[in-house]
């Protein structure tokens, strides 16, 4: 499958499923800070939705602080310009890296969108700055899975891995199949070059 097609076939319905959901969640839970904290638990003790507002990286990183809203905005920006730099260089020549490059698109435009877009719609920043309203964005995580010994390693976490949501499960698989892309071009040139 050529890239138009991936774009088209496999990141578009990953944005839009990643966008639906997460204004779902926003529309049906109260903010992290009200009183009224819930979640629905899909399997009991195992897999719930929850609504968490994260504005740092991975595993919450810089959540909370002043500067990770402005900050963790230029980092899916910076992410873009090297995706199109080793494109052009033809490091994404493998089908396998080609859908990698698909996710990791999906991922990053989908979480770069709630954070130009969700510091808007809270209500207690209605009458903000657009400085502030944009400061205040952040990426809508909902899923909420319970490992098992995961409080061994993080006891404060009672076992819960952070919250997540579509895009960075995009992200992850893509960070994934670009190693094991690694790999296994890693594998076929030393082969080749053990057949000269």
């Amino acid at each position: 499958m050529n890239f138009p097609k991936l774009l088209l076939f496999l990141t578009l319905p990953l944005y839009v499923l990643d966008q639906i959901t997460k204004f779902w969640t926003v529309g049906k839970f109260p903010p992290p800070w009200s009183h009224e904290h819930f979640d629905i638990p899909v399997l009991e003790n195992v897999f719930h939705l929850v609504r968490v507002h994260n504005q740092g990286v991975a595993f919450g990183f810089g959540n909370g602080t002043a500067w990770a809203p402005i900050v963790f905005l230029f980092v899916p920006l910076a992410a873009l310009t090297m995706i199109r730099i080793f494109w052009v260089k033809g490091v994404f020549n493998h089908p396998l890296s080609k859908i990698a490059v698909a996710l990791l698109l999906c991922g990053i435009f989908g979480n770069l969108t709630d954070r130009l877009i969700q510091g808007f719609l809270l209500e207690e920043f209605k009458s903000a700055s657009f400085w502030q309203r944009l400061a205040e964005g952040y990426v809508v995580d909902f899923v909420a899975i319970k490992l098992p010994l995961y409080d061994k390693l993080v006891p404060s976490s009672g076992g819960w891995w952070p919250a997540f949501n579509i895009a960075d499960s995009c992200i992850c698989i893509a960070a994934a199949m670009i190693f094991v892309g690694g790999l296994r071009d890693e594998q076929l040139a030393k082969k080749k070059s053990s057949q000269a």
